[in-house]
Parts: structure tokens; C-alpha cells; sequence
């Protein structure tokens, strides 16, 4: 399949840019760039679009608050940071110690975030999976992970995708909506023959999965048993995660990364590092938020 992609956004280049979020209060889209650490908000009514540096050597990902804040995953703690003045507050440490960093994360339906770490040399697995709750607690969930990705909810808010970029595959677990305990754990998906490397996911209103292959130059629609839907081909090599925007849901954005190309390749993808977005192909779900 092809479909007409939108340049959104293109004043600045993002290196490795990641985690959109679509807020509902300020109708606007939010997103990271994970290596020139900064804060970024396009405003879809206006053309407006602001980015505000982070002091962090990495800025793995953030989450929208249900009291305003947004809780930002710097390094490897997450801070509470209040919109107006850009403030932040420690609010809990995830690891200590080690060579990694937070990366991709999301709440769930009953305002619990679930974030994951990640080997910064990229291939020991070292990192892991963790519940956060409202109280500051830290469960970890899962480890022996090289590097978290692609957290995504079914509609029902009951099953959680989770992958591993570098081992090439992906996993479902079950979720108790009570104490968010997780079972049942299922490989999804296993794309170590092609060594496609997925990166973010976003669930829609029909339960289909849209994954975006960093490296690949590509987005794909899953259906909720597994099976590919459709692709749809990109102007860069580097699509790196997506979420669904707009008054009603229906503008898919995706972030992107100039990292890794060398000075041909970024010839070639003038586009790289731009935020895109693709009109009319389907309907999100609204972000939740994180209950303190």
C-alpha cells in the first residue's frame, strides 16, 4: 500500500527522534528528540511549533500526567516536570549503576506507566521492563532485554505488546487491571530471519498494531492475530515510532533519525529527522495518563 505522507514538521532535524504523544487538552502533538535532548510540541491549528532543551545526556521518553505535569524519563530516573515553567522534580529512579538508559514507555488504562531500559552499546542484554505507579513504587517486570521497545495496549487496555529491537522479536502479555500483574507471556512476532529491526508501535480503534522498522523505511499494519495488513514505504530509512493525532485521531505521525546516516546517505534522505504524517488511514486511541 501507498499513501501520501505529509512533511509536518522540518525546522529542526531531529537525531534520534521519538515517543509522539498526542495531547487532547493543548491539541497538540509532543514528542523527544532522544539525543539533542529536548522537549518539542507542534501545534497542528497554528503551524507552531517550540522545543525546549533538557539538561540529560539522554532523553528517553515521557508521558502525559493526569494532574497537567508530564513525568519525563531522563538518563535513568523519571522526573515530574510542570508545563507552565518547565520545572522538573525527581520522582523515581529506575537503575543505578549500569550502562543503560531509559527508552519507550506508556501508560496504561488504570494510570499505570510501563517503561523499559536499554544497553547503550546495543547488544548486551542487560535492560529490562518496569511498572511504575502513581505512589513512586518500581516493579521490574522483565529483564534480559538488550533494548526496550514498542510498548502498545489493546483497545481493552487487557494485553500489552512489548519487543526487543535487537533480539528481532516481540511479545504479548496479559494484564490484571487490578494489581498489574502480567501472564501468559506469548511471542507475537519473530523477525530475526530478516533482522528487520521494530521500533515504536501504536495500537488503533480496530486493535491493530502499526509498527514502525527503524532501519527499514517502512510502517506496517498488523492485525490482531499477527498477520501483516499492509506496509507502507517512507522517504527516509529511519522511521522510529508513531502515534495517531488530531481532533478525532486520524493523522498518523511518525517520528524519525538522521543517526546512523553517513554524509551520502543524508543526501539522499533530505527528510531525515523530519516529523511526517499520513492522512486518513485509520483511528487512534486517546493517550492515557499517568494517575499520581
Amino acid at each position: 500500500m501507498t499513501a501520501p505522507v505529509e512533511v509536518v514538521h522540518h525546522f529542526t532535524r531531529d537525531k534520534l527522534g521519538e515517543t509522539p504523544l498526542w495531547c487532547d487538552r493543548r491539541q497538540q502533538l509532543l514528542w523527544v528528540d532522544i539525543e539533542q535532548p529536548r522537549l518539542q510540541s507542534f501545534d497542528p491549528a497554528t503551524g507552531r511549533h517550540q522545543a525546549l532543551g533538557v539538561d540529560c545526556d539522554w532523553l528517553g521518553s515521557h508521558a502525559l500526567c493526569a494532574d497537567g505535569r508530564r513525568l519525563i524519563a531522563k538518563d535513568l530516573a523519571l522526573h515530574l516536570m510542570d508545563e507552565d515553567s518547565g520545572k522538573m522534580t525527581p520522582f523515581a529512579v529506575i537503575e543505578t549503576g549500569v550502562d543503560n538508559r531509559l527508552n519507550d514507555g506508556r501508560v496504561d488504562r488504570w494510570g499505570r506507566l510501563w517503561i523499559g531500559t536499554m544497553d547503550n552499546q546495543l547488544h548486551r542484554p542487560q535492560g529490562a521492563l518496569y511498572r511504575v505507579a502513581g505512589s513512586g513504587r518500581v516493579d521490574k517486570i522483565a529483564g534480559d532485554v538488550i533494548v526496550s521497545n514498542g510498548i502498545a495496549f489493546s483497545p481493552d487496555g487487557r494485553q500489552m505488546h512489548f519487543t526487543d529491537t535487537r533480539r528481532y522479536m516481540s511479545w504479548v502479555y496479559d494484564i490484571d487491571p487490578d494489581d498489574g500483574e502480567i501472564t501468559g507471556r506469548r511471542l507475537w512476532a519473530d523477525y530475526s530471519a530478516t533482522k528487520d529491526r521494530p521500533d515504536g508501535a501504536a495500537m488503533d480503534v480496530d486493535g491493530c498494531l502499526w509498527a514502525a522498522f527503524f532501519g527499514g523505511g517502512k510502517i506496517v499494519r498488523y492485525r490482531p492475530d499477527g498477520q501483516i495488513d499492509f506496509e507502507i514505504p517512507l522517504p527516509i530509512s529511519n522511521p522510529t515510532c508513531l502515534c495517531f493525532g488530531g481532533p478525532d485521531l486520524r493523522t498518523l505521525y511518525i517520528t524519525t533519525a538522521f543517526k546512523f546516516l553517513n554524509s551520502t546517505q543524508l543526501q539522499r534522505e533530505p527528510l531525515a529527522g523530519a516529523l511526517l504524517a499520513i492522512e486518513g488511514i485509520g483511528q487512534g486511541l486517546p493517550e492515557h495518563r499517568f494517575t499520581l
